[in-house]
């Protein structure tokens, strides 16, 4: 892809350096240059990105760090938009906010990022398996599979033709081994006469790829998780964001989400993070075990991570650099999940660039456009239609980093306008070492209406257990209230039975322990007969204190203890131990039902 100024103008000087700002820089003498043309900025060639055109001068947002840089060091232009390098080899790799390979530069640089050091983002001396799909005479279009690469043992890499690009086949190479830049396939198209393809092309971050239109979201993302799958669900294709104080615990539901939803590649953007936390990511990816295949988590993932102590303006480009490469694999036909950790990260270097550009400022120093900017990443999630007639989908899930937990603040409104998935995060809980975090009280999913036909084929009742179960939860806050007043020994057993079945619903089925074989992911059937389990005792228990039981009769229930460790107690696919749970808890209540016939 390339931008409006002409191949003369690629690696030749246009213009030369006349003022330093941290990460902004202006240059006078760009006449040849255009608006978010990529450029490299003095000796080094810092890679920076045009950003404001006035007359001869321009303003360049460098991507790296610009100590040194001096007023008359020469800008050189490269005639094209920052984009990424799409291709076999993209899995399994660690790139930095512009797309730079963090592993490759650290073989030869050592620990430290070098500046001005632009590998490929592909390793272009690897060879790939090639599989043609398509013969001489065959008429091609744009996002139309003309090979196949097996990219890793899980994934396979589906070449297709580039957008803007139509054809017929006057030359395909035989199946074997390539490198990326070699020329597999030539088109003989209309009005650029023959066009040779390689298996990488390049396109604009900036840019959404073109579908041929956007489709319902049907499907939930199963995560695994019973609070979100059960409570508050979202789609395939679907966005979400994930706010909570320092601490709360967004990272390690990010982690739990990349591990265990239900989707096919997983984009990991480490934006602005610290440096702990990152490495913490790195460490541990690798070593994750992908529960579909049984090999290594990586072998579906991309890492893009960007630190706090990273320059600022690569992370500002980091989360669109993630939304086009997973928007590549969503045209292959794969879910895509998106993680973007965190986007308050992202927003405070875009408050820190605006400030040096001194623009005008919004609420608490934000520029006026960050919601637009919020809008163009969140949008281009969803599920659609492919250009080759297949269907993928992208979902986004961000995380939110509120300063003291105020979700009063800009970042986090402007957020909740543009998602549809409000998982927020509640400090007395993640003090309580309740794992996920995610409070029922203020969270929400508009999904609900998308996905309940999915969720009532799997059991038909779906929707009145889960509303039963969120019924009682409600009602336990408006008790609580009241017994902080007058004491919980003041309220009927009616009312302190629902704060019971509240606590028993929050501690079997809310809360999920990551460590445990069993209880780290939850299957839809087994999160169906929980709630049925749940729904039926709490039924039956409410009927108990009508005839005459009372509290301490309930609470001297063996089948308490049973409920509340069925969910590590009792394996996903394991019919006959649900079964055999739910008759000793029926057994029970059975007994105690005829003492109060």
């Amino acid at each position: 892809m390339t931008g409006s100024a002409t191949n003369a103008t690629k690696g030749q000087v246009v213009g030369e350096v006349r003022r330093v700002n941290g990460p902004i820089v202006e240059a006078s003498g760009m006449i040849r240059a255009s608006m978010l043309e990529v450029v490299e900025v003095g000796d080094l060639r810092l890679i920076g990105e045009i950003i404001r055109v006035t007359d001869d001068r321009a303003t360049i947002q460098v991507y790296e760090n610009t100590s040194g840089l001096k007023p008359g060091a020469p800008v050189f232009g490269t005639g094209r938009p920052l984009s990424v390098r799409l291709g076999p080899g993209l899995l399994r790799n660690i790139y930095d906010g512009i797309q730079r390979p963090l592993e490759r530069i650290a073989e030869h640089s050592g620990a430290f990022l070098g500046r001005g050091e632009k590998p490929s983002p592909l390793d272009n001396e690897a060879r790939w398996p090639f599989e043609p799909a398509v013969a001489v005479g065959d008429a091609l279009s744009a996002g139309q599979i003309f090979a196949r690469v097996q990219e890793t043992i899980s994934v396979e890499h589906r070449l297709n033709v580039p957008p803007g690009i139509n054809g017929t086949v006057v030359e395909i190479a035989d199946a074997g081994e390539y490198c990326n830049e070699d020329t597999v396939c030539r088109l003989q198209t209309d009005t650029d006469g023959v066009v040779s393809l390689t298996m990488c092309h390049e396109w604009p971050v900036r840019r959404p790829r073109p579908n041929a239109g956007r489709i319902t979201m049907e499907m939930p993302l199963v995560t695994g998780l019973r609070v979100v799958d059960t409570f508050f669900p979202i789609t395939q294709g679907g966005t979400a964001a994930i706010p909570g104080g320092f601490g709360t615990g967004k990272t390690m539901t990010q982690h739990a989400l990349a591990k265990w939803s239900a989707a096919q590649i997983i984009v990991y953007i480490g934006c602005g993070e610290r440096g702990n936390e990152m490495t913490e990511v790195l460490r541990e990816f690798p070593e994750l075990i992908d529960p579909r295949s049984g090999r290594s988590l990586m072998e579906r993932t991309i890492l893009i991570a960007n630190t706090s102590n990273m320059p600022v303006a690569a992370r500002e480009v980091s989360i669109y650099t993630g939304i086009a490469i997973a928007e590549y694999y969503r045209d292959m036909g794969y879910d895509v999940a998106v993680m973007a950790d965190s986007t308050s990260r992202w927003a405070e270097a875009l408050r820190e660039l605006s400030g040096r550009l001194e623009e005008m400022p919004a609420d608490e120093g934000f520029p006026a456009y960050l919601p637009s900017r919020l809008a163009s990443f969140y949008e281009r999630a969803g599920k659609v239609e492919t250009l080759n007639g297949d269907t993928g989908s992208v979902s986004v899930i961000g995380a939110v980093s509120p300063p003291g937990g105020d979700f009063s603040e800009p970042v986090t409104q402007h957020t909740s306008r543009f998602i549809r998935c409000f998982w927020a995060l509640d400090r007395d809980l993640a003090n309580a070492r309740h794992y996920p975090a995610i409070s029922w009280t203020n969270s929400y999913s508009e999904y609900l209406p998308d996905i309940t036909a999915w969720w009532q084929s799997q059991d038909h009742e779906w929707t009145t257990f889960r509303e039963r179960l969120m019924e009682i939860l409600q009602e336990e806050v408006t008790y609580q209230r009241i017994a902080k007043l007058v004491g919980p020994d003041a309220l009927p057993d009616h009312q302190r039975l629902i704060l019971l079945l509240a606590d028993l619903i929050k501690n079997s089925f809310l809360q999920q322990n990551s460590f445990d074989d069993i209880d780290m992911y939850c299957a839809p059937a087994k999160q169906v007969w929980m709630l049925r389990t749940l729904v039926s005792f709490s039924d039956r228990c409410l009927q108990l204190i009508k005839r005459g039981a009372t509290l301490a009769d309930i609470r001297e229930m063996e089948c308490l203890t049973t409920i509340i460790r069925m969910k590590s107690t009792v394996p996903n696919d394991d019919a006959q131990a649900m079964t055999a749970t739910t008759n000793a808890i029926g057994k029970e209540l059975d007994e105690l039902e005829r003492r109060f016939a």
